[in-house]
């Protein structure tokens, strides 16, 4: 019969120092990893910045800036070529504003009522159902746009042309609604209980505590979620390159069809133009501007959240 020997002192304390020394080895790997992950989101980005301003580099090298800027037409596919993005801007803007007049009022209005008035059967139901929006592919958004909500419209406004920017806005709205609605509701459900009851406790009723003193307490969460419903809004592409036309007017009107920055670059990617020629270093121009919106929404949503966390 063989019986194991005790370690000595000295031995004990070896194999100690050995499987610390494993642990710390293993440690010093997984951070690695985790850290590797973590910069790959940044690498990303840097990467597309980059591409972005190399390649806007070389159009502006052959188009000025202030006629890039200043120009009131966009035909850089004609051979009458004019290079005007406030053309483009223009049609973003319009159909980000019919979008958010939809987005955010029924938005805000539904994470209201899940967050402070529905059971909890209820939301259960209606939350999941209501995120189901933002899976529906947009190609199918634009077809609905084009071939259900225009002929709705066409009825009360009969000289509403086929393609238009309104249909496309308010389907676009729609589509945005889950996410204003979802974030802004996990903002109010993070509401502490004890802001209710101090509001109940002084006779609010449960509106009048839900909107000024739930909505107010959650206000840097609802702004992030505002952000992301026109940073969502001035990005999509698909339901403005099917059913707004895809036409250049430098117009705000929404009766009118538009080409927005993110249907041209879809329009110019699909389309003959040799790699390197001034028209197809266009979509890199206007993909740079579109970013420097995106990022200045981006700030403007920081410093909305850090002021009113402050505030509150």
């Amino acid at each position: 019969m063989v019986t194991a020997t005790p370690l000595t002192g000295e031995a004990r304390l070896a194999q100690l120092a050995k499987a610390k020394a494993a642990r710390k080895r293993k440690d010093r790997i997984v951070e690695a990893i985790l850290l590797a992950a973590a910069c790959v989101s940044v690498f990303t980005t840097l990467a597309i910045v980059y591409i972005l301003v190399r390649e806007s580099l070389v159009f502006f090298s052959n188009v000025p800036l202030a006629t890039f800027l200043s120009d009131d037409q966009w035909t850089p596919l004609f051979d009458d070529a004019h290079f005007g993005i406030r053309v483009l801007l223009a049609g973003t803007v319009s159909s980000s504003l019919v979008a958010l007049a939809i987005a955010i009022p029924l938005g805000t209005i539904i994470a209201i009522y899940l967050s402070e008035f529905a059971g909890y059967r209820t939301r259960e139901t209606l939350k999941p159902v209501l995120e189901m929006l933002s899976g529906v592919p947009t190609i199918i958004y634009g077809f609905f746009a084009l071939l259900v909500v225009t002929p709705l419209i066409q009825k009360v406004y009969p000289e509403l042309p086929t393609f238009n920017v309104l249909s496309a806005g308010i389907v676009m709205g729609i589509m945005i609604i889950p996410y204003v609605s979802s974030l802004s509701e996990d903002a109010m459900r993070a509401v502490p209980m004890s802001l209710r009851e101090g509001a109940y406790a002084m006779g609010s009723t449960r509106f009048q505590a839900a909107t000024r003193v739930v909505v107010p307490a959650a206000l840097s969460g609802i702004a992030s979620a505002y952000i992301l419903g026109i940073s969502r809004a001035v990005g999509e592409t698909m339901i403005l390159a099917v059913a707004a036309g895809m036409q250049p007017n430098l117009t705000l009107n929404p009766l009118e069809p538009a080409a927005t920055v993110t249907s041209y670059i879809v329009q110019v990617a699909l389309g003959d133009l040799p790699h390197g020629s001034v028209g197809y270093q266009t979509i890199f121009a206007a993909g740079l501007m579109l970013m420097l919106l995106t990022l200045m929404f981006n700030l403007l949503g920081y410093w909305l959240r850090k002021r009113f966390r402050e505030a509150y």
